[in-house]
């Protein structure tokens, strides 16, 4: 290499030592100063409910403590570690002292019922959301809660399954289910009872069930039946008296 070219290598490798020398302490004083990128202004969406307020304070305290060039999910995500309703977060920086956080929260599908006014919501996979809100949850009658995460009886889960995969508008109007002589059934609001048999099947039984429902010719009845979904039945109905036929 010719003297003049290896000058300028050398020459180009001390600005480029120099260069990072007088970077990288700035990188790490940017890094660990919150008075230059601390996080000052967060937004928490994506969670609702009787604990959103809670929530929203711990992880607000939480990431108050980093810097937007230093965020850790895993941190926050232990911060709100007492609340199962958090299923996982996103975090967001907005340079140089915003912060958005995104929550994922389970839905609750159904609430266990062990004795009189004490319920545990459940997640459709089974999570229990212990001191989440179970306001117009179906209660679902069980001897004991269960003491860990999850609901691990079998029998309990197929009662989950039912309930997660339901139209959402459905759900909301059943009070109760429950196991009788036909097998899995719910108590609705304002409505007949329905009765599913085995847990099978069951977007092809809820897909008949609503159709009954919305058909003006099951008004009145007091179930309908779906244990065979493609001959689904509307029990309990009253004759109809004909328009010409006269009232005695």
């Amino acid at each position: 290499m010719a003297p003049f070219a290896r000058r300028r290598v050398t020459r180009a490798m001390l600005v480029i030592a120099l260069a990072l020398a007088v970077l990288a302490p700035l990188g790490l004083l940017l890094r660990n100063n919150s008075s230059l990128v601390g996080v000052s202004r967060v937004t928490i969406s994506g969670v609702d409910g009787r604990q959103a307020e809670v929530i929203r304070s711990v992880l607000t305290a939480a990431a108050e403590d980093m810097t937007t060039l230093n965020v850790r999910e895993d941190v926050l995500l232990g911060a709100v570690a007492p609340y199962p309703i958090v299923r996982s977060l996103r975090a967001e920086t907005d340079f140089p002292h915003g912060l958005k956080i995104t929550v994922n929260a389970y839905e609750p599908v159904v609430a266990l019922q062990a004795e009189v006014g004490r319920v545990t919501p459940v997640a459709s996979d089974g999570t229990l959301l212990r001191g989440s809100a179970a306001r117009d949850l179906p209660l679902l009658g069980v001897k004991t809660i269960p003491a860990g995460d999850r609901v691990s009886d079998k029998a309990t889960l197929r009662a989950v399954d039912l309930l997660a995969i339901a139209p959402p508008a459905l759900r909301a109007r059943v009070a109760r289910v429950y196991r009788g002589e036909r097998g899995w059934a719910l108590s609705v609001d304002d409505g007949p009872k329905l009765y599913f048999g085995r847990a099978s099947r069951l977007k092809a039984k809820w897909g008949a069930a609503t159709q009954v429902l919305a058909h003006p010719s099951s008004r009145g009845a007091s179930y309908v039946d779906v244990r065979i979904p493609e001959r689904p039945v509307a029990g309990g109905l009253k004759p109809r008296i004909a328009e010409s036929q006269p009232l005695l």
